[in-house]
């Protein structure tokens, strides 16, 4: 809190005219085969928690409170030296693996059977990834047909003597991970994985035609390769898939925090620019389809400090902590102003998954001595995720411009609107500002007589860097905001600095 003046903004909701209704996709995660994502994380027999399958039940709460509705795996960059095959069967007789992506050893205990158990468990949609890496078309669809056919054929009968009876509910399938990226087993230049990926979409779809296939992006927006990938790869598979992935990690450079809040405008510009291109190959190519956008690696990733925890030479760990980042306020922040990104663009985001959920840049912490709890980032992912369903709304944003270090300048404020199932309305709102509180305006055309304020909380504290903790883990967490209110048909809020928050108006 200083003295200073606070910042005013006006925010528009136009209610009539709504960008689309929020998939349930947008709330997925991710899981990877990385560090104590999944060994130590969702699962650890010997943890105190552990149920029967040996999943830990007090990270199945926190995910089940989290609200995640997806979850793809595994991977990521271990998909693209992963044999699916390896984790099925009898876990005694699984093959202990490299994972050379991740520098370790890969025990297989968990795989295809029990990955699917953990989703169901929670309630998320399962999102398989196929290894086009150092695999192909038929390796994909030798895991399609496991997966997905009934009965009476070598991979589907192999499936239900492993103890599945019933074809695993997997719809959304990605044509490998990152393919563009030096870091990736079998990298492949635009031209072969667009040929790749095209090969592969028309195999699965002769399997089942009602599949939905997400074709790989660039690797991310700094990516020398960003655009003319897209371009290329889509030039050969626009009309074979269905989606296009876009990768996005934010992460402050040379301690820049003032760009750094501001990485949803960089994310901003990226979506736009992936929805662009698509549109033009699509009018290029005479298509009368529209792709999604599967923004299916999200977060904020500290990646300048992966070098100093990762494995090297003949050091190859079963599960070593790598990443495992303890995320402050100013992280909170971001990842709540990347949600409003995502809503924003509800009709062409049609599927998201924060990367990751358990230990990994996550919002959950599970110690291998303690019961889990939940980092700065959960927050603003859980309350996103249980109140913005529905339709999302444009929001003008009349604010102030500040300074955003590295980004030159950005709105002080960020926002997203949603008219909910049950008639109300959810304001998502992000005050950038490093110093001042911005008193905001928020004005609903037809906002119904009688609305009130339902709920009003935000995520702020005096130290941008502070951080929970395994000692004080609700150090950062969500307080009323007890400033909300609705006068004369409009909410009027005092948003804190370096604040996310969420307003809920209804009846």
């Amino acid at each position: 809190m200083t003295d200073r003046a606070p910042l005013v903004a006006r925010l528009e909701v136009d209610a009539a005219h709504p960008i689309g209704r929020v998939h349930d996709r947008v709330f997925g995660g991710f899981v990877e085969h990385m560090g104590r994502g999944v060994y130590g994380g969702l699962f650890d027999p010997e943890h105190p928690s552990a149920d029967a399958e040996g999943f830990r039940r007090d990270v199945l709460d926190l995910v089940r409170e989290l609200g995640i509705t997806m979850v793809r795996y595994p991977g990521g960059n271990f998909v693209s030296g992963y044999r699916w095959e390896d984790g099925v069967g009898p876990i005694e007789q699984r093959p202990r693996r490299l994972n050379l992506a991740w520098h370790s050893v890969e025990s297989n205990r968990v795989g295809l059977h029990e990955f699917a158990r953990w989703a169901e468990l929670v309630g998320a949609e399962l999102m398989l990834a196929a290894n086009l890496g150092t695999r192909g078309v038929l390796e994909a669809l030798d895991l399609a047909e496991y997966a997905l056919h009934p009965a009476g054929t070598a991979r589907a009968d192999e499936r239900r003597a492993n103890g599945r009876e019933e074809p695993f509910p997997v719809r959304l399938w990605c044509l490998g991970n990152e393919m563009d990226g030096p870091w990736q087993l079998g990298q492949q230049t635009a031209d072969e994985y667009g040929r790749l990926a095209s090969r592969t979409a028309k195999a699965l779809r002769q399997l089942d035609p009602a599949l939905e296939l997400v074709a790989c992006g660039s690797s991310g927006p700094l990516m020398p390769t960003f655009g003319s990938w897209e371009r290329t790869v889509l030039r050969h598979a626009y009309d074979d898939v269905d989606l296009l992935s876009a990768h996005f990690y934010a992460e402050p450079v040379d301690g820049d925090l003032a760009a750094f809040l501001a990485s949803g405008v960089a994310l901003d510009r990226y979506l736009d620019d992936v929805i662009g291109i698509v549109d033009a190959v699509r009018d290029e190519l005479g298509s009368v389809r529209t792709l999604g956008i599967s923004v299916d690696e999200w977060n904020v990733w500290y990646q300048s400090r992966m070098a100093a925890s990762l494995p090297t030479g003949d050091n190859w760990p079963e599960a070593p902590a790598l990443s495992e980042d303890d995320y402050c306020l100013a992280d909170a922040v971001v990842v709540g102003d990347l949600l409003i990104s995502l809503l924003r663009r509800a009709d062409r985001v049609t599927a998201a998954c924060l990367a990751q959920v358990v230990n990994v840049i996550a919002p959950i912490a599970a110690p291998a001595d303690a019961l889990a709890w939940r980092r700065a980032t959960f927050h603003p992912f859980a309350l996103t995720a249980r109140h913005a369903r529905g339709e999302s709304l444009p929001v003008a944003v009349d604010a102030p411009f500040i300074a955003a270090g590295s980004l030159g300048e950005a709105p002080a404020v960020s926002a997203a609107a949603v008219r909910t199932d049950d008639g109300g309305l959810t304001v998502l709102l992000v005050n950038r500002d490093l110093e001042r509180e911005v008193d905001a305006t928020v004005v609903v055309a037809g906002l119904a007589p009688g609305a009130r304020v339902l709920e009003a909380v935000s995520l702020s504290g005096p130290d941008p860097l502070d951080a929970s903790t395994i000692d004080a883990p609700d150090r950062v967490s969500p307080c009323g905001n007890t400033s909300t209110r609705v006068e004369a048909g409009v909410v009027r809020v005092t948003l804190p600095a370096v604040s996310w928050s969420l307003v809920r108006v209804g009846r």
